[in-house]
């Protein structure tokens, strides 16, 4: 990218971008929401390393024989008679669900789709490259404040969101997947930090004020810790 076609950001300290920062791209990555994303990965990414690295041992205990099996410390938890708190009265309703990347294009198409729900995908659905996963956080911030739409460069086709979009839930990345354009004090951020981070800084307040929330579905856990 041509260095007049970058713009400088105002970082906070110890953080380090290596991508390149495209115009528009500072709508998301702010100082005050670089903070936010920042304060997180400070406060958790040790924890996050070691269930990482819990995961390994218990392959090894696995690959030796041992057999999965509750923890005894949780048997008031499955042995307790409770409920969940409930269920938001926009997600009551999941029976069509459907995903795909956050990407311009497909988010309305999938919200204009019919479906009950979408969830735009920063992971397996989502080639992770650095503009994608920074344009795909435009895109929902776009649909929150009403804003998003698309026009075909070859069709000149437009397309807008219709007045009944599908619900919004948005994955984030597995634990285990670092975003190797940013760093924070030396270490590769988590992308998971980042996707969550950056979606409900933004997206947060928007959301519940048109009667909805900031939902995320968090793949891959391996462990109630890992929650």
């Amino acid at each position: 990218m041509n260095s007049a076609d970058t713009v400088t950001l105002d970082l906070p300290e110890g953080v380090e971008i290596r991508g390149d920062i495209a115009p528009g791209y500072e709508r998301v990555l702010g100082r005050e929401a670089l903070e936010f994303v920042v304060g997180i990965a400070r406060k958790f990414e040790d924890e996050r390393r070691a269930l990482l690295a819990r995961r390994d041992e218990r392959q090894r205990e696995w690959d030796a024989g041992a057999l999965p099996d509750f923890l005894p410390e949780t048997s008031d938890i499955r042995d307790g008679d409770w409920k969940i708190r409930g269920v938001p009265q926009d997600l009551q309703k999941r029976w069509v669900e459907i995903t795909g990347p956050a990407e311009r294009k497909m988010i309305i198409n999938a919200l204009n789709s019919g479906a009950d729900v979408f969830m735009a995908d920063f992971e397996d659905a989502l080639s992770p490259t650095w503009s994608n996963l920074v344009e795909g956080q435009i895109n929902l911030l776009d649909y929150w404040s009403a804003q998003i739409s698309f026009t075909d460069p070859e069709t000149g086709k437009a397309y807008e969101v219709g007045p009944a979009p599908a619900k919004l839930l948005v994955r984030p990345r597995g634990w285990h997947l670092p975003e190797e354009h940013v760093y924070v004090d030396g270490r590769p951020l988590a992308g998971a930090f980042m996707d969550f981070g950056l979606y409900f800084f933004h997206n947060a307040k928007a959301s519940l004020a048109k009667g909805s929330g900031p939902y995320f579905y968090l793949p891959k856990l391996e462990s109630h810790q890992e929650a």
